[in-house]
């Protein structure tokens, strides 16, 4: 049988001062990794398309997750993330939901405020692959 404790008052006056507790930093890139993830959990977004040189080369990596870029200041973070939007869903839309979405679960996970989020699509995606051939 497990019992619970609740701490007295005269020992929760033992613990030091919040500031002298220490301090939590969380990094750019786990913040990129959780924004990343949380991309994946967004209707009809894939990962961005490949770039060599600021020029999209073959096609998007479906596979793979969007592109997420972070920048964390104090208590907020900035968001730079590179996707693919489904054909032919509404691209305003759709990246409106995702900015929602990001700044909903970065804030979530990490207690951070998403102060921005920008987002680029890099590709249009159909929902099923197209094999072209000719006749």
């Amino acid at each position: 049988m497990t019992t619970m404790t609740t701490p007295s008052p005269a020992s929760r006056a033992a613990l030091p001062a919040l500031d002298d507790r220490g301090r939590l930093t969380i990094s750019d890139s786990t913040v990129e990794r959780i924004a990343a993830r949380a991309v994946t959990e967004i209707e009809g977004v894939g990962g961005a398309a490949s770039r060599v040189l600021g020029v999209a080369v073959g096609g998007e990596d479906l596979d793979n997750t969007a592109k997420v870029t972070a920048k964390v200041s104090g208590e907020t973070a900035d968001l730079d993330v590179r996707l693919s939007v489904a054909y032919p869903a509404p691209v305003a839309a759709t990246t409106e939901n995702a900015r929602r979405h990001l700044m909903r679960r970065v804030a979530e996970y990490t207690g951070l405020t998403v102060s921005r989020v920008d987002i680029t699509v890099t590709a249009l995606h159909t929902a099923t692959a197209v094999s072209r051939r000719v006749q």
